[in-house]
Formats: structure tokens, C-alpha cells, sequence
């Protein structure tokens, strides 16, 4: 087996948090820095910043106050934190998914 199949395996890939999208492709861009941010959308700068740092998770409140300011669809910033959490217990599982059968109907 190559070793570049493991180096393109997705299960192995960087996992970007929500936070670190947020900064990549919305704030960055824009030329936008935390407490810019923190004010538009009137929230503590320090907590906006564990957001990007990936200390902190997204939660509903901040999901609704980003997505109204990026004018994207309520749920997008959950949707990425939920996304990095699922592959990264997907990841954590190593493969015990597997040794499940699933029910029958």
C-alpha cells in the first residue's frame, strides 16, 4: 500500500474548527479583527476569541448573531461546529463503529 493513501486519508486530515473558519473565510477577507467583530455583533471580544481559538464551542445565540451579520442561513455556525465534533469522535472511535451491527427494522 502507498504511503500517500494515508496522507489523503480524510479521516487523517486536518479537522478545522468552527472558529478557525470563521477567522479563514469570513473575517479574514473582510480584514475584519475580533474586536471589530466582537462589537457588530455585541459580544465579549475574550469570548469571540476562545471561538477562533477553538476553546470555546458555538453556541445557539452566537450562531444566530454571526450568521445575521454574514447574512448567511441560521444554523451555518453550528452546522461547522457540529461537522469538526462528529469526524473528530468519528476519528476518536478509531473504527469501534464498525464492530456495530445496526438493527433491522
Amino acid at each position: 500500500m502507498s504511503k500517500l493513501s494515508t496522507t489523503t486519508n480524510a479521516d487523517w486530515l486536518h479537522i478545522p474548527h468552527a472558529g478557525e473558519l470563521l477567522a479563514s473565510e469570513f473575517m479574514e477577507p473582510l480584514d475584519l479583527d475580533c474586536p471589530a467583530l466582537a462589537q457588530a455583533i455585541a459580544v465579549d471580544p475574550a469570548r469571540l476569541h476562545a471561538i477562533i481559538e477553538g476553546t470555546e464551542r458555538v453556541d445557539g445565540e452566537l450562531d444566530l448573531r454571526l450568521a445575521r451579520y454574514f447574512r448567511m442561513s441560521e444554523g451555518f455556525f453550528l452546522g461547522l461546529q457540529s461537522d469538526c465534533e462528529l469526524r473528530e469522535a468519528k476519528r476518536a472511535l478509531n473504527g469501534e463503529l464498525d464492530r456495530i451491527v445496526p438493527r433491522a427494522a
